[in-house]
């Protein structure tokens, strides 16, 4: 997962107003039922769990499931009354785990 996320959050919000967040994650999303040229099973990894918090305080959760697309679009709204660090953090299956932060500041 060395490719960084398209990546969609605004730096600066009003206070109390929801505003959106968009995120694409580069990752193959490999269900684990499907086989390769010699018949064997390709192995399952899909990222399995993805958070979003604020300074500590969850936002936005999401458990994965191998039905979703390779590289994973995901959006959803937050609300902030005052500004902080977003970090946005998601787990495969072999356990890599990614992140990016967002300084978000509310006016």
């Amino acid at each position: 997962m060395a490719v960084k996320p398209l990546l969609s959050v605004p730096r600066e919000v009003k206070a109390g107003v929801p505003f959106e967040v968009r995120i694409l994650i580069q990752h193959p999303m490999e269900t684990g039922f499907r086989r390769d040229a010699v018949g064997g099973v390709i192995a399952r990894d899909i990222i399995h769990t993805f958070e979003c918090s604020v300074d500590g305080e969850e936002v936005f959760a999401a458990r994965l499931e191998p039905a979703i697309a390779a590289k994973p679009y995901l959006a959803f709204s937050a609300r902030l009354e005052r500004s902080g660090t977003m970090l946005l953090r998601w787990v495969d299956d072999h356990g890599v785990e990614a992140q990016e932060r967002v300084d978000i500041r509310v006016v």
